[in-house]
């Protein structure tokens, strides 16, 4: 964590941020959060990340006392202070302290920076693999901080030498646990649309590739797919090449990932240069 961050309606030493220990965010799971990443500065999508906040904190009956430009201003002052040129910032809204340890109460907002740590070149060059997870996770379109399934399931997936899962139910798959993932049949690209977070990592690969469909994909699709990849933040565009013990497609990174990769480094590089 960087020097300084914003809690308790101010900017202060990140030492000093302290959370109540009956807040429904610690003690019940109940909580959002958002996440993004700075490039020489510049808060990549702020906009649009802002945005999911702000509804995610409406959809789950949380009380946000910021607005969107109050939010960006603390935001900006953090990076300045930080000196964040190339990190990562996290809003964090817990869930509040309630008479009966249940109920959202007035939470507390967080802001605070952070180094961040890509995966390693050698993975984007010839992929990853997933485990598969029959799971789907709770109130799929908010970012919330209830991670409990995956943490647990992670020292599985470790251990066989993956780097997340694919969750999927009855047939259908629909998101990893911090990713959202495309599949590639015959140059046409496809991603699911129900029971995922609706990432910005996504939204703008869907810009860079307007045709995709987005549509149910089973899991069966995803197993017998030419290219697969997963989107994130932190992972921009990761290459998939095997599920569980089964290599997709060829087993090495596709002509429509490695392009789409090379396209999304473009359009960072002008958002941050223009």
């Amino acid at each position: 964590m960087k020097p300084f961050c914003f809690a308790k309606n101010q900017i202060i030493d990140a030492q000093s941020a302290k959370v109540h220990p009956m807040d429904i965010g610690l003690i019940r799971g109940y909580g959002i959060f958002d996440f993004f990443r700075t490039s020489n500065y510049t808060p990549l999508f702020l906009s649009d990340y802002l945005d999911r906040f702000i509804r995610s904190a409406s959809k789950t009956h949380l009380q946000l006392n910021y607005d969107k430009s109050a939010l960006s201003d603390i935001i900006h002052q953090l990076i300045e202070k930080n000196d964040l040129k190339n990190g990562g910032i996290r809003m964090l809204l817990t869930g509040g302290v309630s008479e009966n340890h249940f109920s959202p109460g007035a939470g507390d907002l967080f802001i605070f920076c952070e180094d961040l740590i890509f995966p390693s070149l050698e993975k984007y060059e010839n992929g990853v693999k997933l485990l598969s997870a029959e799971h789907v996770r709770a109130i799929a379109d908010i970012k919330t901080t209830n991670y409990a399934f995956p943490v647990w399931l992670s020292a599985d997936w470790k251990a066989k030498g993956a780097e997340d899962v694919i969750y999927h139910q009855n047939g259908i798959i629909s998101e990893s646990s911090r990713s959202n993932i495309f599949v590639i049949k015959d140059g046409a690209i496809n991603t699911p649309d129900e029971h995922i977070l609706h990432g910005i990592t996504r939204m703008r690969v869907l810009e860079l590739a307007p045709e995709t469909s987005i549509r149910q994909v089973s899991f069966e699709e995803l197993l017998k797919a030419d290219e697969a990849f997963i989107t994130s933040t932190t992972k921009k565009i990761l290459p998939i090449t095997s599920i569980d013990n089964q290599k997709i497609g060829s087993g090495l990174v596709g002509p429509i990932t490695k392009q789409l990769m090379t396209d999304f480094e473009a359009m960072e590089k002008q958002i941050v240069f223009k």
